[in-house]
């Protein structure tokens, strides 16, 4: 039958659903779902697009990095508060990785660093930190030394093709780089915990770092126009570092007077002191990986790069965050 009225030919008049009726409300839910779909696409969308203009101005995925962040922050919160023991087996853990990747760097820019020796003797050194007393530590770091130039040496002599001296000197130098800039400075941290109360000053220590590091962050990505240090690393700038500063003062007293119960002007020394040994750790691994001529360290942690592009400014800080903790916390040292 066709839609129009026989005798006048004009279109067939429909009956509407009545208000309330059950077709009025299933149009009205299938409208209001269309509605919100639109608006998770349009937000979506401009959530996308302002992620991919902070990741191609700042070098990362936010969401991404804040997700691993928040992740590792909370392991690294309840291991230190709950039990000291998996704060060493969870730090442990992480700088054997970090070796890992350090020691695969180093190989592909040509230095021939063993793998598996460089992560034994890694783990060694950083469990000798919590479990030794300091003499014994050294003896450790020692012996991991002599362990890892032995083992290049043997492993020289067997290769088919030698290299030349010059060469093997720098592949040796390179192995106990590695140990000392990684490992032994992370020691340093297992040394803190192991102290009464030490637990709370590493806690302070790790939360400084990572403030000077947001607060270089959001004052660079938003304020930035000065290079720091153009040759060295080109995204750091001078507006950066005074974020980093300010954010490191405030969480130092904060830290000192609320969680250390110390005094402000110790908190304002902490946190002066962190900020410039977390800078010149960022600093000295930009530089190593512009010698290297790489990005970042590795992709395991999405967003962040590789373990090492978290915890350049992490190592440098740990032996001076103990040094203070010797100054200014007035507990007995252990071993």
């Amino acid at each position: 039958m066709s839609d129009t009225d026989d005798s006048t030919g004009e279109p067939e008049s429909r009956p509407r659903p009545r208000r309330g009726s059950r077709d009025d409300i299933s149009a009205q839910l299938k409208f209001r779902r269309a509605e919100i779909e639109r608006q998770v696409r349009a937000t979506r969308a401009q959530f996308d697009e302002a992620n991919s203009r902070i990741e191609e101005r700042a070098g990362r995925n936010l969401v991404k990095a804040t997700l691993i962040g928040l992740g590792l922050g909370l392991v690294m919160l309840f291991s230190l508060i709950v039990v000291k023991e998996i704060f060493v087996l969870f730090g442990a853990a992480v700088v054997a990785f970090t070796v890992f990747e350090l020691v695969h760097a180093f190989r592909q820019a040509g230095r021939a660093v063993d793998v598996w020796p460089a992560v034994v003797s890694s783990v060694a050194i950083v469990a000798s930190g919590y479990f030794l007393d300091p003499a014994a530590r050294w003896s450790v770091l020692v012996g991991a030394i002599v362990f890892i130039a032995a083992w290049r040496l043997v492993a020289q002599m067997a290769h088919p093709a030698p290299r030349r001296k010059l060469d093997v000197v720098r592949d040796l130098a390179a192995a106990v780089f590695v140990q000392v800039y990684v490992s032994f400075l992370a020691s340093f941290a297992m040394t803190l915990v192991r102290q009464p109360e030490g637990e709370w000053w590493a806690l302070a220590f790790l939360i400084i770092v990572i403030a000077v590091d947001i607060g270089a962050y959001a004052s660079g990505l938003n304020f930035g126009k000065h290079p720091m240090a153009p040759l060295i690393s080109p995204k750091k700038t001078w507006e950066g570092f005074a974020g980093a500063a300010l954010a490191a003062v405030v969480a130092g007293i904060l830290l000192s007077v609320f969680m250390l119960n110390n005094t402000w002007w110790v908190g304002l020394i902490l946190g002066l002191a962190l900020l410039g040994t977390a800078t010149m750790g960022d600093l000295t691994e930009s530089l190593i990986k512009r010698d290297l001529g790489i990005k970042d360290m590795s992709s395991w942690l999405p967003g962040h790069g590789g373990f090492l592009d978290r915890l350049d400014s992490i190592l440098p800080s740990a032996p001076i965050a103990f040094g203070l903790f010797l100054l200014f916390s007035g507990a007995p040292i252990a071993g």
